[in-house]
């Protein structure tokens, strides 16, 4: 069965829309990410988003969280495709998918500080607000929704996960159309725990750079309305393995990334030359670089157009993977008739003891539509996905 995402919402440090954020990621804007003591104890830069965020309603005080904040936020975007699949198809069948790792969890470290200083919790806090599942829960109590409604958690892959998931709950006969996607806020568990991992950059991170030294953590939220219905850009192919190698580092040898980029491209049934752009997960950690690096050359040898995006919107973690398919989504669209890409921005030299990639520079263009693009996302644990999406 073909499905297909009929639709897109994004915010990011970025921008506050998918139309500007993809407009700021092609001129190769860093301007979201700046340098910040909020979420650690010493300033170090982050991609925080800054832009009003509607409240929420007293009924869902439960849920009120930044997380949810951005859920919302993203729902006004699509909220007349999800009208349309509500009519179609009922209450019952449309469920609702989210990738996250953080959650409200912001909202309990907030919690504990006032209660160390002050013997006081706050009054608005509740600890659903922390829950994984209380993005898809929140989404679909507002909506009214009866379909399914969970989250995957498998860190940074989480939201690249969640489509297989939304894909198979089509499949099955369990929904007609998902709300498929992720959030992720910023937290001072995530800041100093990837700090402990000596994972965060001392600047802005410089991905597949020579003097690359980590990531800037960042927060964003992507969601997509995947149905049978046509729209504009076809999922076509996912692929998703564990190599199990290392609980934070990956296999050098990248070989369970390999598999999963195979497998999605034979779910698309496309060959490598038919994929236009690749969007690199890109971590900027010496490590990640390199074993990616040596996958993406390995099967798709050194011609096809790659960068990683996380030089400006930072790495948002769980929500990245559906972050960067949303620019994948918007690179695709029937506008960008000359194929614009995204480039690999980094303010560094190249390292040159990696296997050679074709990384994309500002303003450069493909000269004709974009086909097709392929998005890798991976995570601790070596849990790995790749996606593959065509234009209609």
């Amino acid at each position: 069965m073909t499905l297909y995402l009929n639709d897109l919402a994004m915010l990011s440090a970025v921008g506050a829309n998918r139309e500007e954020i993809f407009c700021r990621v092609q001129k190769g804007d860093r301007s979201g990410l700046f340098l910040s003591e909020k979420y650690s104890s010493q300033p170090v830069f982050v991609g925080e988003i800054q832009t009003d965020l509607p409240e929420i309603e007293s009924k869902y005080s439960v849920y009120n969280c930044k997380n949810n904040q951005l859920l919302l936020a993203a729902l006004s975007q699509i909220q007349s495709t999800v009208d349309l699949m509500i009519k179609r198809y009922g209450l019952d069948r449309i469920g609702v998918v989210l990738g996250t790792s953080t959650s409200g969890v912001r909202n309990t470290e907030l919690a504990l500080t006032s209660v160390a200083k002050h013997n006081v919790k706050p009054d608005l806090f509740h600890y659903k607000q922390q829950q994984l599942g209380a993005g898809a829960d929140f989404l679909a109590h507002i909506l009214n929704l009866k379909g399914p409604a969970y989250a995957v958690s498998t860190a940074c892959s989480s939201s690249g996960k969640a489509f297989a998931s939304a894909r198979r709950l089509i499949n099955l006969g369990f929904c007609d159309a998902v709300i498929v996607g992720g959030a992720d806020t910023l937290c001072r568990f995530t800041v100093h725990g990837f700090d402990a991992l000596a994972s965060v950059s001392d600047g802005l991170s410089k991905p597949f750079g020579k003097h690359r030294d980590g990531i800037n953590l960042s927060e964003a939220v992507a969601l997509f309305v995947m149905s049978k219905d046509e729209g504009p850009v076809k999922m076509q192919g996912i692929g998703a393995s564990s190599d199990a190698y290392h609980f934070s580092a990956p296999d050098p040898k990248g070989s369970a990334v390999i598999s999963a980029m195979l497998m999605a491209l034979a779910e698309a049934n496309k060959a490598v030359e038919e994929i236009d752009y690749i969007n690199l997960h890109g971590t900027a950690t010496p490590l990640n670089d390199a074993m990616e690096s040596h996958a993406v050359n390995k099967v798709f040898g050194h011609k096809v157009a790659v960068s990683s995006t996380k030089g400006m919107t930072g790495h948002a973690l769980g929500a990245a993977a559906a972050l960067e398919l949303g620019l994948c989504w918007m690179l695709l669209s029937d506008t960008n008739e000359e194929g614009l890409l995204v480039p690999n921005i980094n303010e560094d030299i190249l390292d040159d003891t990696l296997p050679p990639l074709y990384f994309v520079k500002e303003g450069q263009k493909l000269g004709r539509k974009i086909n097709s693009c392929q998005s890798n996302s991976f995570a601790f644990g070596g849990n790995n996905v790749s996606l593959v999406v065509e234009r209609t």
